[in-house]
């Protein structure tokens, strides 16, 4: 296989690691919010990720093994409250609008 397929096949690995945690966690919690449009929840996955530092893996399970405790702990905090505040001012801006 050429060199060049090999790099591109490694480097589509590459991803971060909040954008699947934050789209895992607002189709999770979908329910809870049964007035938000499919479009106010992508824009709920968009405002949390602006706020979130990015964090560049290629293999989750490893990125996840080498944290300490402490570092996980900081990351599910900086993605809950990540989260919270998208889901309140998505829905802010929907009533401000409405």
């Amino acid at each position: 296989m050429p060199l060049r397929e090999l790099i591109n096949s490694d480097f589509e690995q590459v991803h971060n690691y909040y954008e699947r945690a934050v789209m895992e966690e607002v189709l999770n919690r979908a329910d809870e919010y049964p007035h938000f449009t499919g479009d106010m929840l992508a824009d709920v996955v968009c405002v949390a990720l602006n706020r979130l530092p990015p964090r560049y893996v290629r293999h989750t399970v490893d990125f996840m093994f080498y944290l300490t405790e402490p570092e996980r702990r900081a990351i599910e905090l900086s993605l809950e409250e990540a989260l919270m505040f998208a889901f309140d001012y998505v829905g802010q801006r929907s009533k401000s609008a409405a």
